[in-house]
C-alpha cells in the first residue's frame, strides 16, 4: 500500500513539473482592471510565469475552500463539544453513584461488581 501511495505522489509531482515546464512563458498580471486603475491613480502589474498564476489560483481556491468548510462546520463542532461535556458529566455522576452503592462494602467485591 505504501508503494502505491509513493507511486501516486511521484506521478502527481511529475504532472506538476510537466505543467510548469509547458507554461513557463511570462504573463502580465494586473492588480486592478484598466478602468479602475485610472480612479485609483495606480496600476501595479507584475510579470510572472504562467505556471505561477495557475498554481497560485489552485492554492487560493484550496485555502478559500478550507476556510469556508471550517466556518460551515462551526455548528457541528459546538454540538460535539456540548455532547462531550455532557458525556463527561454523566460519567462522573455514574462513578459517584457506584461509589455510593458500594459504600461500606469490601473493596475487592466492589471492584468485581464494577467490572461486571
Amino acid at each position: 500500500m505504501r508503494y502505491i501511495r509513493y507511486a501516486s505522489i511521484a506521478i502527481f509531482a511529475l504532472a506538476l513539473i510537466l505543467i510548469a515546464l509547458a507554461n513557463r512563458n511570462m504573463v502580465q498580471v494586473r492588480v486592478l482592471p484598466d478602468e479602475l486603475s485610472g480612479l485609483a491613480a495606480l496600476n501595479p502589474s507584475y510579470e510572472v510565469p504562467l505556471f505561477v498564476v495557475i498554481f497560485g489560483g489552485i492554492l487560493f481556491g484550496l485555502v478559500v475552500g478550507l476556510i469556508w468548510e471550517w466556518i460551515r462546520e462551526h455548528g457541528e463542532r459546538v454540538e460535539a463539544a456540548r455532547k462531550a461535556r455532557e458525556l463527561s458529566a454523566l460519567r462522573a455522576e455514574l462513578r459517584r453513584l457506584k461509589g455510593e452503592k458500594h459504600e461500606g462494602k469490601d473493596e475487592v467485591l466492589a471492584i468485581l461488581d464494577e467490572a461486571s
